[in-house]
């Protein structure tokens, strides 16, 4: 019996995925990842770079994609707590410019599987992230894409963050509940909307 349970959430091509984890008074063990639980839940991955990242309360990364090279990434949280999405754009999907996002945590220890074609980003909701991904190809630095994180015609529901919309991804105006400041790169406010994409 395996290890991991892969679910397919409401949009094709994303999964939650929860590791079966073993813990007594010495601590925990797990499987992180198993080839055969993924290609048993019909995934056959090849992932060539492992990633990680540290982000303090109230960043957001994204919502980036690669045009040319896109990359399917298998993501988790080691530390903190982040709200993970990603938003489909497939050509020709039925669910194309949707959304789907999951609170990913050092204590659920779920993982989140993005297929290629998605545009994918998150948002630190504890004081401090510890954030690590797999990727099925190389970043290409010439190659990289973004959407307006606050895209009105997306609609992602970030959660505690409040502001309104001012017609650009900056992020002046919005903080979290707490009242910490969102802060994304100079990249990352200047995404246009998903309508504008070319």
């Amino acid at each position: 019996m395996g290890q991991i349970k892969v679910v397919k959430a409401p949009i094709e091509g994303l999964y939650e995925i929860t590791p079966t984890v073993h813990g007594d008074s010495r601590g925990y063990f797990m499987e992180t990842y198993n080839l055969n639980d993924m290609r048993e839940a019909g995934l056959d991955l090849r992932f060539v770079q492992d990633n990680q990242s540290m982000s303090v309360k109230g960043v957001l990364r994204g919502l980036h994609f690669q045009k040319q090279y896109p990359q399917g990434k298998l993501v988790r949280v080691i530390r903190g707590t982040v709200f993970d999405v990603a938003v489909d754009l497939r050509d020709g999907s039925a669910t194309y410019g949707k959304w789907y996002g999951v609170v990913l945590t050092e204590e659920n220890k779920k993982q989140f599987y993005i297929s290629e074609g998605f545009a994918h980003g998150f948002l630190v909701l504890s004081d401090e992230a510890e954030f690590c991904y797999k990727v099925t190809d190389f970043y290409h630095p010439g190659d990289e894409g973004g959407l307006a994180w606050n895209d009105p015609g997306i609609g992602i529901e970030w959660p505690r963050v409040t502001g309104t919309y001012a017609g650009s991804a900056g992020a002046e105006g919005y903080c979290l509940e707490d009242g910490t400041p969102l802060c994304l790169s100079d990249k990352d406010q200047k995404w246009p909307v998903l309508s504008a994409r070319v």
